[in-house]
């Protein structure tokens, strides 16, 4: 991931790794197409929260992870 810069805080983080379990395990529960969109849509906090870097953030210059570097 050369280029990434981190911009997503451990609070931030955490908070969306719980989101998207979340969303996942009610796409999973409701099953069928609309279960599919929340699933995939579950994944897109899952994955930030794994690489430490969201897109959106980088576009609005949002970095939640700046108070730790000096």
């Amino acid at each position: 991931m050369a280029g990434l810069k981190m911009n997503v805080g451990n609070k931030d983080r955490k908070a969306r790794g719980v989101v998207g379990i979340i969303l996942i395990g009610v796409g999973i529960a409701m099953m069928g197409t609309w279960g599919l969109v929340v699933g995939i849509i579950g994944l897109i906090p899952l994955v930030t929260a794994l690489i430490g870097w969201c897109p959106l953030y980088s576009l609005f210059k949002i970095d939640t992870c700046k108070l730790l570097r000096h």
